[in-house]
């Protein structure tokens, strides 16, 4: 990853919270659970990318570490996350370092997206753009979640869902075809 690509990650992270400046970086760096967790994942993961960085690496390892026990957000720094990435509320989200989260996508407290070892889906999910996950939304196994998809709050969601769906219910059933639109906002 380079310098460029980094700093466009880190500002359309902001750009999902506030207008990115100077100012509302530092704001919401300090203040703000979510950027400030988004932020040391995504420097963390530049600092990887640079062998002559390594002890900042380390450092910023150790911060994650910290904020991941102090906010109840367990992202891997290596997860694949698109940009534009914004965590609505912080508390027990926990995400597998294998899954794929596309650009824009809002992630809530108690979301969990993980690994499905047997079953019909195996494997690890791959989630679309501009997709909405709601509290305590699970989205489980080797699925594809589309693009601009809507999951409702403590949905389990263990089959492919296709584009613009809203999903609610254990388990997880479609219920119209108007997306995320109103769900996702400020989108880079």
């Amino acid at each position: 990853m380079d310098f460029k690509n980094y700093k466009f990650l880190i500002f359309s992270d902001l750009h999902r919270y506030t207008n990115p400046n100077i100012k509302s970086f530092f704001k919401n760096l300090i203040f703000n659970p979510g950027f400030k967790y988004t932020f040391w994942m995504r420097t963390t993961k530049f600092m990887r990318s640079k062998k002559i960085l390594f002890p900042f690496y380390i450092f910023c390892r150790i911060i994650l570490k910290h904020l991941e026990y102090k906010y109840g957000i367990s992202i891997p720094y290596n997860t694949d996350i698109g940009y534009g990435f914004y965590i609505g509320h912080f508390g027990n989200i926990v995400v597998s370092p294998y899954a794929k989260i596309g650009n824009n996508c809002n992630i809530n407290h108690g979301v969990t997206i993980g690994a499905a070892y047997g079953g019909k889906f195996p494997g690890i999910p791959i989630i679309g753009d501009k997709v909405y996950l709601g509290p305590g939304a699970k989205i489980i196994g080797g699925i594809t979640i589309g693009n601009n998809v809507a999951i409702g709050a403590n949905c389990v969601v263990t089959k492919p869902i296709p584009d613009n769906a809203v999903v609610v219910g254990v388990p997880g059933k479609i219920i119209s075809y108007k997306g995320s639109s109103h769900y996702i906002i400020r989108t880079v």
